[in-house]
């Protein structure tokens, strides 16, 4: 064991504990695939939808605030207003329809890969858990085959042990810190795609009251 590092007993260590290894780095990069894109996408969300409802808000003219804003297409509520645009003349019914399965699609995009941070923060320290037992179990094995406790029988596989625990929680710590601090962005996002939908009803129910009242 003398001079050994961490690469060598990872070298060292048994197909199990290497498998679980393995398993547990494809958790934890994928799951810093997810944290970077996750955090450029709603920064970009956040912007956009910013800059949108500035310009709904300075921009009565509907005509005119779709041709300006074609170019946000990652907003949520830049893609519910030119929903609501291209059917403005709908019934009201099929408005609202339309309107919330919108909310539903963007909710989805929002939250997309978040179940794989949650996944990852939940099961991988049970499965760094499980090479922890398998390395503890080799120890025991290894001082039954020679009939005595020493050091050297059981340094090595307590090493696994300690190192497949280690790699869990260094895969499940960042995982459910970013998914906690993701769903409280995404939760933010989704409650005012919801209020700016229920804005676009209201202005949509004003304008049809006007057709109607302007039609006698």
């Amino acid at each position: 064991m003398n001079g050994d590092t961490v690469l060598t007993l990872i070298f060292k260590a048994g197909l199990i504990v290497k498998f679980v290894l393995l398993l547990l780095l494809f958790f934890s990069v994928f799951s810093w695939a997810i944290i970077f894109y996750k955090l450029r996408l709603l920064s970009k969300i956040e912007k956009e939808s910013k800059e949108f409802y500035q310009a709904f808000l300075k921009d009565k003219q509907w005509d005119a605030l779709y041709k300006s804003t074609k170019k946000l297409t990652i907003s949520p509520l830049a893609n519910l207003f030119r929903a609501a645009y291209s059917i403005e003349d709908a019934g009201i019914d099929e408005i609202k329809s339309t309107l919330k399965k919108i909310e539903s699609m963007e909710a989805a995009r929002i939250e997309k890969y978040l179940t794989f941070l949650a996944t990852t923060g939940s099961t991988t320290p049970f499965i760094g858990l499980f090479g922890t037992v398998w390395g503890i179990m080799n120890s025991f094995m290894g001082i039954g085959r020679i009939g005595a406790a020493s050091l050297a029988v059981v340094a090595p596989g307590i090493a696994e042990a300690l190192i497949a625990t280690a790699a869990g929680l260094a895969a499940a710590i960042p995982a459910v810190i970013a998914y906690n601090y993701f769903l409280s962005r995404t939760r933010s996002i989704i409650i005012m795609t919801e209020d700016f939908s229920q804005e676009l009803i209201d202005q949509l129910l004003r304008k049809h009251g006007e057709t109607q009242t302007g039609s006698f």
